[in-house]
């Protein structure tokens, strides 16, 4: 006897709720996707490498998603503000992979 007949014989009247179809991607973070490209930009802030994030249009608990998600799979720090995801070091090449992976257009800027 399992859980669902032990409830269904302490509460014979109740009707159980058809569970919500689960996402087709199978993404437990989604994020807002978008036509446009992200700009993948390195630069050089007070003499350390600096990965930056520009032209993703969602919302802000997307970029918090979406930064999280980058920081915990490269195991590297950032934050995002001003519509910026901003990672500590030079890992375009891993992030636009990443990217490319979640279904996103990347376009890498510079060098």
């Amino acid at each position: 006897m399992d859980l669902s007949d032990q409830l269904k014989n302490l509460f014979p009247d109740h009707e159980p709720e058809p569970e919500p179809d689960s996402p087709e991607s199978g993404d437990p973070n989604p994020v807002w996707m978008q036509e446009a490209p992200i700009r993948c930009v390195y630069e050089k802030r007070r003499g350390k490498p600096v990965t930056i994030l520009e032209g993703y249009t969602g919302a802000d608990s997307d970029f918090n998603t979406l930064t999280r998600e980058i920081k915990k799979t490269l195991g590297v720090g950032g934050s995002y503000k001003d519509d910026r995801i901003l990672i500590q070091g030079d890992y375009r090449d891993q992030i636009m992979e990443l990217l490319k992976d979640k279904g996103f257009n990347v376009k890498r800027v510079g060098g």
